[in-house]
């Protein structure tokens, strides 16, 4: 992607705003701010960085919580002084623990991907604070070959079950996504990369 960095209009703090919206899900995720550095280092690393006007330093999205933005594409507005960053959101965006900083308006669904955050989530929290009684953590416990086990008996109950109509596939499918996400957490493979494949072969 080609931006000049240089003809950007920054204001005169030298700064510019950036919205970042998620490819995958196609939410607006939140509104910061570039300076001419960060944009610098969003082209260069492939994860976005914006200028934390509080603490008047560079952070890179997700440094600290792991929650990354990759960059897609950055665009820039017809003024040249506002960017558009279109990312793939690990995790949740904002810091309040929300998907988005821009919150459903009254009566609005939250979004369907807020399910698996939520879900990956609750795998990785178990298996960093093991919990009495877990089935988590009796999968971690017993192991990969316990895992795997799993997962071939849960698909092949999804086969089965596309014998019998569409609540039965569901209610298994939900059982086998389960357990890949439960595989993916105990071999330390971010979901975002799986996402990344995804959309490598669109």
């Amino acid at each position: 992607m080609t931006v000049d960095v240089e003809r950007l209009k920054y204001d005169e703090n030298g700064l510019l705003p950036c919205i970042a919206y998620d490819v995958m899900t196609k939410k607006v995720l939140m509104l910061a701010y570039m300076d001419k550095e960060a944009v610098k280092q969003t082209l260069e690393t492939g994860e976005v960085t914006y200028f934390s006007r509080s603490r008047q330093k560079l952070w890179t999205k997700g440094e600290t919580s792991g929650n990354k933005q990759v960059l897609k594409a950055l665009r820039v507005d017809c003024d040249e002084d506002a960017l558009l960053a279109e990312v793939i959101q690990t995790g949740v965006a904002c810091h309040t623990g929300a998907y988005s900083c821009f919150y459903p308006e009254r009566g609005e669904s939250e979004n369907r991907y807020d399910v698996l955050t939520a879900l990956i989530k609750t795998i990785r929290d178990r298996k960093n604070a093991p919990k009495e009684g877990s089935y988590t953590n009796y999968l971690m416990t017993q192991g990969l070959d316990k895992i795997l086990k799993k997962i071939g008996e849960e698909a092949t109950e999804v086969v089965i079950a596309s014998k019998n109509g569409p609540d039965e596939v569901i209610s298994e499918t939900a059982d086998l996504l389960y357990h890949i996400f439960v595989l993916l957490e105990k071999m330390e493979i971010d979901f975002n990369r799986v996402l990344l494949k995804l959309d490598e072969r669109r």
